[in-house]
This record gives C-alpha cells, sequence and structure tokens, in this order.
C-alpha cells in the first residue's frame, strides 16, 4: 500500500476518532440530563390511575417466560386486564397463559386466539385482532420477555395524565445467557443502544419513535393514526407507532423506568441474525441516523488510525481516549442509568462487540433480506415481504 493511500486513511481514522469522542460526550451529556430530568420530576399532585388494558403477543416460548408474565399481573395498580394474543391455539405459549390464568383472580387475564393474518408482522396481526377484547381507553403493549417492578403501571401511565403526550416509551437492560452470542446482545443493549437513544434524544430535543419494550398510549390516539392496521407489514412496528403518534403533535415521553428482557442463548449465528435484522431495520426506518452510525465507531477508527500512521505515538494516544470515554458511557448508561451489573462483568468483550458492530453495519448496506422467528423477508421501505422459496 502506498504512502499516499496510507496518509488518506490516516486522516479519515482520525477524522473518524473525533466524530466518535464527539458522539461517546454526546452519550453522556444525554445520561446525565435522563439522570437529571428525572431526579428532579416532581411529584406533587393526584395520582393519575385510569383502568389499563396490557396487550402482549406472543409466539413460542421465551426464557423466564412465566415469571415475566407473572411480573405483569402483579402489579400495585387499582384495576388492569392483561390480554395474550396467539395465531395458533397450540402455540406453547397457550399453556403458560392457562398457568398463570389459574393463579390470578378470574376476568384479569384473557386469552386471544387471532386467527386471521391481517399482514406480514404477525404480532401486529394479532394486536388488531386482541384490541376488541380490551375494555380500557389506556393501552399497553411490550414484549412477551418484558419482566417489570410492581410499581410499574403507576409510573409509565403517569405522563399520560399530560393531553400534550401521546406515548410513554422505556428503556430496558437485557439479562444475559450463557452464551457468547447472548453476552454480546446485552451489551450492546446496555452500553450501545439505549446509549444511542439517550444521545438521540438530545440531539433532536425529545424522541419520536417507540420502543418494543413498553408502548403506552391511549386508543383514541392509536385509532387517529389508523390502528394497528396502518403498521401491520412493517418491521419496526414500535418505532413506526411512536412516530406516527409525534406526527399528530403529540410528545413521545421517556420514562423512568427501566424494564428487563431476558435474553435467549443465542448461537453466534443467532446473534448475527438479529443485528442483521436490526440494522437493516433502522437502515430503513431511519437511513439519517443508520448512516450517521458511521461516525460512532470509535474503537475501529482509533485501531484503524494505529494501523494506518504505523503506530505514531498521537494514534496510540488517540485510541487510549477513544478507549477511555467508550468504557465510559459503558458504565454510565448500562451500569448508572439502566442498572445492569453485568456490565462490569462483561466489559471485556465491548472490543469484540463494536468491532462486530462495524462488521455488520457494513453487511447490511446491502442486501434486503431479515428472519425473523425463522422466517425469511424481504425489507423494502420499512416494510416485510415474505420471500418465497
Amino acid at each position: 500500500m502506498t504512502y499516499g493511500i496510507l496518509r488518506i486513511i490516516e486522516i479519515i481514522a482520525a477524522a473518524g476518532v473525533v466524530s466518535s469522542s464527539l458522539y461517546y460526550l454526546l452519550c453522556l451529556w444525554g445520561a446525565a440530563k435522563f439522570l437529571q430530568e428525572h431526579r428532579s420530576a416532581a411529584e406533587d399532585g393526584p395520582e393519575f390511575l385510569p383502568p389499563i388494558s396490557i396487550l402482549k403477543p406472543l409466539k413460542g416460548v421465551d426464557p423466564e417466560m412465566y415469571e415475566s408474565f407473572r411480573s405483569q399481573c402483579r402489579q400495585d395498580y387499582p384495576e388492569h386486564e392483561v390480554i395474550f394474543g396467539v395465531s395458533d391455539a397450540n402455540d406453547p405459549a397457550v399453556e403458560v397463559v392457562r398457568k398463570l390464568m389459574r393463579e390470578f383472580r378470574p376476568g384479569m387475564i384473557s386469552l386471544v386466539v387471532c386467527p386471521e393474518i391481517l399482514g406480514t408482522n404477525r404480532k401486529v396481526s394479532n394486536l388488531a385482532q386482541m384490541l376488541n377484547a380490551a375494555k380500557n381507553e389506556y393501552l399497553i403493549v411490550n414484549d412477551g420477555d418484558i419482566r417489570v417492578e410492581q410499581d410499574y403501571l403507576r409510573r409509565v401511565i403517569a405522563p399520560l395524565a399530560d393531553s400534550k403526550i401521546g406515548m410513554v416509551t422505556c428503556l430496558y437492560r437485557g439479562i444475559a445467557g450463557p452464551t457468547l452470542g447472548s453476552r454480546l446482545e446485552a451489551l450492546g443493549i446496555g452500553t450501545d443502544f439505549c446509549a444511542g437513544v439517550l444521545a438521540a434524544k438530545q440531539l433532536e430535543s425529545g424522541i419520536g419513535f417507540g420502543l418494543g419494550s413498553t408502548l403506552v398510549f391511549r386508543r383514541a390516539d392509536l385509532k387517529n393514526i389508523g390502528g394497528f392496521e396502518s403498521v401491520v407489514d412493517y418491521l419496526a412496528d414500535d418505532y413506526e407507532l411512536g412516530k406516527r403518534i409525534a406526527d399528530l403533535g403529540l410528545k413521545v415521553k421517556l420514562s423512568d423506568v427501566v424494564v428487563e428482557t431476558f435474553l435467549p442463548r443465542y448461537r453466534l449465528r443467532d446473534f448475527f441474525a438479529h443485528q442483521m435484522r436490526w440494522a437493516r431495520g433502522v437502515r430503513d426506518a431511519r437511513p439519517g441516523g443508520y448512516f450517521g452510525l458511521i461516525s460512532t465507531f470509535g474503537m475501529f477508527w482509533a485501531l484503524l488510525a494505529v494501523v494506518a500512521s504505523q503506530g505514531a505515538i498521537w494514534s496510540w494516544a488517540a485510541l487510549a481516549i477513544a478507549s477511555i470515554l467508550r468504557l465510559t458511557v459503558a458504565f454510565a448508561v448500562g451500569s448508572t442509568v439502566l442498572r445492569d451489573r453485568q456490565v462490569w462483568r462483561y466489559c471485556w468483550l465491548i472490543p469484540l462487540r463494536d468491532l462486530i458492530a462495524v462488521a455488520v453495519w457494513i453487511a447490511s448496506l446491502g442486501g434486503r433480506a431479515v428472519v425473523w422467528r425463522g422466517e425469511t423477508f424481504e425489507l423494502k421501505n420499512g416494510k416485510l415481504k415474505p420471500v418465497q422459496r
């Protein structure tokens, strides 16, 4: 490789280190503001405690599923119902729900079989059919593997007392299984993804999207965006619901509640498939944010600078600064904001996880195929189309 090419790579890598360092500082600012906002939030006035319907679409079983379901039922809240929905009456999740129904009071838990296929996103198809069973105006949608604290409902519903707020959503921490893929996934959630959400919140003066860990909204606002049917073909349904409610002129509020998701025992192949689906989903839903990710890969750019500069002193200093900032973000967001104790245990895997993220980003630039729940789809303009085999 000629000196001229090395020089160009060196300059690009140096620019990448600078942009990444600025991004890490933005993440730290976002984390500090998040903690400050919720620490100083006023708790005056009467509690807002309307009846709530929780909608949980299911397919198959997830780790720790029963205890996660129980956490939705064991709420310190005056009136709520939990509605589970499956496409197939023989789905293995049904038996878990039946066990739950035997434990809790009659009428709290409902099971809806959703035979119609309204679109390519079966989860949203189920939600559209489950809605008919919901009794209440205030709705919560969260994934089947989400576990919450007993004051979850009281805290996530509170912002909707303000008519200017149309949706509440939550950050989450991933509880890793024993596999490397599962640990890398948990690290990505706790030290990168949630950090990016906090950075976006500062950069955009709020968030205009939802996270599947928790979506809280009014039935009337859902109707105004066309119901669940309006997003029944989209991969990133949580993002789309939040965006469309924000487009009504309402705010999306990031709650101070942090929930847990119990991750499968991902093999590396499963981990890569999930990351690829996520990356291509972001590429279609938020192309600006997706292409902006190239300016956030600090450790990659710093290592490239060391190689291109042939070990110049400045490049080693840049690597040290980028590494310190990256780890500071990991602990500030993962450990302090999310209270994720796994960050300390698996922090040595962060360089590997970050380099994998670069490879996934490059691979996701081309192609439209995504694998979801064992099925392969083509992704175009955010919508899923089944791939015929």
